[in-house]
């Protein structure tokens, strides 16, 4: 088998068009080629002495310091994870545990009660499953309403704190709907609670989001942003699946939800992957470069799509999500009267790969609680499916798959 890495997503005999990169993305052809060398060459251990050693952990520094001039942040401030789940885990669980625990010897157990921690209703399930775990502990969950456009207010986030109030954990960018969220704003106000806090006594509250599916696009600076943790990944932008990353700001302390050999400046331990490491500072770096390139591309090809099959269907295809606050690259339409699910098996069948979501419950087949909190019936979110371009796709593939959708119909005979 051949893999292309540029213009489109191909087998080797007859052309598909993958139309699903907010699920993952190919891995770029210079990405590849920097993280050759460390599966065979360069194989060395970064906690070894010698000079094997030596060379994979003066590549950990390196590609740390590349993401670190990226997020116009510290080195120390950038941690290697194995996934983006691991590090809203780390992020989440990290703050409680540490506010518990402060010294960081605690039991893998708790009682977390009397701690209160503000989300939304449309976080990834990698941040709403550690947040269950602590409500079923003690903790309080605060799980903040959104819009019909999947947008929360910040006068309701502002309502709901409280005293006890340590966290609020928010979504940069929805990745099914693409919607995105004020954070700046959010961190702006949380930024002036806390010093009338701190002139108080009361604890600091925390901010974290997951930007996962907004590295490619939009504005990730913690410092512009004003957040403390900020969730990003390898396989969203380009790179390689595996690995992750977790912006920490200075003076946020963290408790490790990983034992073991106190990697990571004792944040998470375990043999770091050389490879993965060295490819996500590239895939980084190259994100950076192209933003503006990329951002273009696929807003007009998002946009063109979605004028083609409005017109089309003539009312029986809504938009799901903001037609204002988006990624460029995010597409969740509703299909009146037909299954998603017979839909995304019928594209795929002449080779038009499309989702119904997240792919991280896309086996399951469950109804999306995205869509069912920005107001759609279990039936309407069953109607609906994700389409999500990326820098590789072509105007091509794109006349050809709306052509494609428009008359599926005839998929269905």
């Amino acid at each position: 088998m051949r893999f292309i890495y540029e213009k489109s997503i191909m087998t080797e005999n007859n052309n598909k068009i993958y139309l699903d990169y907010a699920a993952t993305t190919p891995v770029d052809r210079e990405v590849m080629k920097a993280m050759l060398p460390y599966f065979s060459d360069k194989f060395g251990n970064a906690s070894s002495i010698h000079s094997f050693g030596q060379e994979a952990i003066t590549a950990v520094d390196q590609a740390r310091e590349k993401i670190a001039r990226y997020f116009d942040c510290d080195f120390t401030e950038i941690i290697f994870t194995g996934s983006a789940t691991e590090s809203n885990n780390l992020a989440i669980m990290g703050i409680v545990k540490k506010i518990f625990h402060p010294t960081g010897d605690h039991p893998k157990g708790g009682n977390f009660q009397k701690k209160h921690i503000i989300t939304t209703a449309i976080e990834h399930e990698s941040a709403l499953e550690p947040l269950r775990e602590l409500g079923k502990a003690g903790c309080e969950i605060t799980y903040l309403p959104v819009d019909k456009e999947g947008l929360l207010k910040i006068s309701d986030l502002e309502k709901s704190i409280k005293d006890t109030t340590i966290l609020v954990s928010i979504i940069y960018a929805n990745n099914e709907i693409g919607t995105i969220q004020p954070i700046k704003e959010i961190g702006k106000l949380l930024e002036k609670i806390n010093k009338k806090r701190k002139e108080i006594g009361l604890s600091k509250i925390y901010f974290h989001t997951d930007a996962v599916q907004a590295l490619n696009y939009l504005e990730c600076r913690p410092d512009w942003l004003k957040v403390d943790l900020l969730t990003f990944s390898g396989h969203k932008i380009y790179g390689p699946k595996g690995i992750g990353g977790l912006y920490i700001r200075k003076g946020t302390s963290l408790s490790p939800i990983v034992s073991g050999g106190g990697q990571e400046f004792g944040l998470r331990s375990g043999t770091e992957n050389i490879a993965s490491i060295v490819g996500l500072a590239k895939a980084v770096e190259s994100a950076s470069t192209n933003k503006e390139k990329n951002y273009k591309k696929v807003l007009d090809l998002r946009n063109q799509m979605l004028t083609d099959i409005i017109k089309y269907r003539k009312g029986t295809v809504k938009l799901n999500g903001s037609p204002k606050s988006y990624l460029p690259n995010i597409l969740n339409l509703r299909f009146l009267g037909l299954s998603n699910e017979t839909l995304i098996v019928a594209l795929d069948q002449v080779g038009v790969a499309v989702s119904a979501g997240s792919a991280c419950s896309g086996r399951a087949l469950s109804v999306s609680h995205v869509l069912t909190a920005i107001g759609l019936t279990p039936k309407q979110a069953k109607e609906s499916i994700r389409i999500s371009i990326g820098k590789n796709t072509t105007k091509q593939e794109i006349k050809k798959a709306v052509r494609i959708i428009n008359k599926y119909e005839k998929l269905l005979v």
